[in-house]
């Protein structure tokens, strides 16, 4: 059995544990919106794109971040002709995706629990500080969880900053998650173990194909199916 050794459980956060996601398209929806006299649709969401991955190393990942890229995207599609009151729009664009009602995904809960009674479970995910802790807070599964890092990013060097915090070695961790290239082929570059579960809307970013060839692998299609291996 590859998991007989799992002492620490991580689990990624948005689109893991709750929706994220498509709450980002709904808000690029509206951000179109606002700027359609300028650009197609399709366009504004290229221009947009870019800015957030060029702004990744100073900005980071999350909300604030992304809100901070739609207002320079807006002005860098209008040229630098953008009235005020859109600017305002695109910050309460932003505000209503910090204000929105955590919604956690089916199952995980329960999963949580049971793997509470025999794991220490850590949370480990990517985003501004206060959204994640809000978000995790909101959630009600705060009280499952031994430990949450939230990290400016997901590569092998991180985790093993994170192991050697929680004291084990990579061979006794087991990271779950939606996305290939977060949650998964770092920890198992480093001799950990991964568990994917797709989730339906995967930001652009996160997008790799790649096949992987790894004892320590496996994919599910519902969080459910963890009981399969632990």
């Amino acid at each position: 059995m590859p998991f007989q050794h799992i002492k620490v459980i991580g689990f990624d956060a948005d689109d893991t544990l709750w929706v994220n996601e498509p709450y980002f398209r709904v808000a690029e929806e509206k951000f179109c919106d606002l700027l359609e006299a300028y650009l197609p649709r399709h366009s504004i969401n290229r221009e947009l794109f870019a800015m957030e991955i060029g702004n990744l190393p100073v900005y980071g990942y999350g909300i604030k971040a992304f809100m901070l890229s739609m207002i320079e995207a807006a002005i860098q599609i209008s040229g630098s002709t953008l009235p005020a009151d859109v600017i305002s729009k695109i910050i309460e664009i932003g505000k209503e995706q910090l204000d929105h009602p955590v919604e956690v995904l089916e199952g995980v809960e329960e999963v949580l629990k049971t793997l509470n009674e025999k794991y220490r479970l850590v949370v480990v995910t990517k985003g501004d500080l206060l959204d994640q802790e809000r978000k995790l807070t909101k959630s009600g599964l705060e009280k499952y969880f031994h430990h949450v890092e939230i990290v400016s990013d997901k590569r092998p060097a991180d985790y093993l900053k994170l192991l050697n915090h929680l004291e084990i070695k990579p061979e006794e961790f087991l990271m779950i998650g939606n996305s290939l290239k977060s949650d998964v082929l770092p920890i198992l570059e480093i001799g950990g173990y991964g568990i994917h579960i797709p989730f339906h809307t995967t930001w652009e970013h996160e997008h790799v194909d790649v096949t992987i060839d790894n004892p320590g692998f496996r994919k599910i299609d519902h969080i459910h199916e963890i009981h399969q291996y632990l």
